[in-house]
């Protein structure tokens, strides 16, 4: 009876989180600032999301977003790692349909402090309150990102009270110079 019990205990934690997780789905694709406009294939547009978020260096300190116009796809967004740069490219550029790629993506610059930063961000912004649950899952809702000191969350929140919650949080963090919250509430 105690195993039942706690089977149904983990289930139940399970339902709850993957309920109370705001853009657990949206936060993937569309909701993230990656569009289509009217006239364009919203195959290519699902395809090119979902090989982004499937890239291997993706992480909670990249920004990745795109725009579909017609059979063309510009990738915009922030990567620490050059090869994500690349493999973003690499990958959207097969799908069918695409006939153009155009790679605006930033490298960010290679710095020890900008690491040191990234590291007090996310255990600021996500080691405490409820703010924790959007770090859950493969790819996270809030991305950090860190340019020479600056910080700039990017992503999809549940409400405005978690907008401001993350904007104090990454606001405690030493050494920052500024931080810029692109977050946009969900709905």
């Amino acid at each position: 009876m105690n195993s039942n019990w706690k089977r149904s205990s983990e289930l139940l934690v399970l339902g709850v989180i993957l309920a109370v997780t705001p853009g657990f789905a949206s936060a993937k694709g569309a909701d993230r600032g990656w569009n289509t406009p009217a006239g364009s294939d919203p195959y290519i547009a699902r395809q090119v999301g979902h090989e982004l978020v499937m890239l291997p260096y993706y992480s909670v300190f990249d920004n990745l977003e795109y725009r579909v116009n017609g059979y063309t796809v510009e990738l915009f967004g922030q990567v620490t790692r050059p090869i994500l740069k690349s493999d973003a490219e690499n990958a959207v550029k097969h799908i069918e349909g695409v006939e153009h790629v155009t790679n605006h993506i930033e490298v960010l610059p290679l710095s020890g402090m900008d690491w040191q930063i990234r590291r007090a961000e996310y255990r600021a912004v996500f080691g405490r309150g409820s703010l924790y649950r959007y770090a859950m899952g493969a790819n996270p809702s809030i991305h950090i990102i860190v340019d020479n000191g600056h910080v700039t969350l990017v992503g999809v929140v549940g409400n405005e009270m978690d907008k401001s919650l993350a904007n104090i949080q990454a606001n405690s963090v030493p050494g920052v110079f500024s931080v810029t919250n692109d977050l946009r509430v969900e709905g």
